[in-house]
């Protein structure tokens, strides 16, 4: 059997999560109030200035629940996975798992990754049911919407694209009447992985230089690439995924062809599971 652990990313939030987490990692909360510069337990339990859907509180809050989702994991029994992956900003995770670097450090990345990342305005996303990518692509070209990028290889039923919110909003009605199911509006404020994201990547990349990273202790799954990471490429790894698509389905694929694969979330809610089932080897 091979032990897969996938950790979910924007998107999988909600008021509530982490619930007994926060007092059973005391230290580690006290480390994440301090970068954060507010109680990360209220945040996510409360959400009293409602911040949790905004992408600078979105991504250290999700990454420091899945850590101590992952954490707790490992204290009930030590069964590190045979391999590891994470959608968008659940890569991070997976790269806090692996051993790339700590707690800390992952949150600092995660909260300057989400800041810069806030930046981008005016952009939106979409996702798009029951339609494959290569249909979606050609309607966009057919119909001269070719400043819109997909985003996400979410499934083969799901394909998510970005650019500008304008645009997205225009090119509804186009998709709809092309034969998809559903034309489903994100609510984000930014055209997160696609060129949109070119400056917000830059400025990341400018960030991660101050940095020393560890080996890999377990393999990860690269949403830029949807093959394992390798040590040559952590960096440029974590600065491409900005602007580029999240190759799910080619990751999840890859995955199956390990013997007896065994799935499980770590994290909040069950978006990643869902999708996994629609995906087939």
């Amino acid at each position: 059997m091979t032990k897969i652990y996938v950790f979910p990313g924007q998107g999988s939030q909600s008021a509530g999560m982490g619930g007994g987490l926060f007092d059973q990692f005391p230290e580690l909360v006290k480390q994440a109030d301090e970068v954060l510069g507010c109680s990360i337990k209220t945040l996510c339990l409360d959400d009293p200035e409602k911040r949790l859907n905004q992408t600078d509180y979105t991504q250290p809050a999700l990454y420091i629940v899945n850590a101590l989702t992952y954490l707790s994991k490992m204290e009930e029994a030590d069964l590190r996975p045979d391999f590891v992956a994470g959608h968008s900003l659940g890569e991070y995770n997976a790269l806090f798992a692996a051993g790339v670097f700590d707690f800390l450090t992952g949150l600092k990345l995660v909260q300057k990754r989400g800041q810069t990342m806030v930046k981008v305005s005016g952009g939106g996303m979409a996702a798009v049911i029951g339609m494959q990518p290569d249909t979606i692509k050609q309607v966009l070209k057919d119909s001269s919407f070719e400043a819109i990028d997909i985003a996400n290889y979410n499934s083969p039923k799901q394909t998510v694209i970005s650019g500008r919110k304008e645009d997205i909003d225009a090119v509804k009605t186009v998709i709809e009447d092309a034969g998809a199911k559903l034309f489903i509006p994100l609510k984000v404020s930014g055209a997160f992985h696609s060129r949109y994201m070119q400056e917000a990547q830059n400025e990341f990349a400018g960030f991660l230089s101050s940095f020393k990273f560890q080996p890999l202790k377990i393999p990860v799954i690269s949403n830029y690439t949807a093959a394992p990471y390798q040590e040559s490429e952590t960096v440029n790894n974590m600065v491409q995924q900005i602007s580029n698509p999240v190759r799910w389905v080619e990751s999840i694929q890859y995955l199956k062809l390990q013997p007896e694969p065994e799935f499980e979330e770590i994290g909040p809610g069950r978006v990643l599971t869902k999708l996994i089932a629609q995906i087939t080897d």
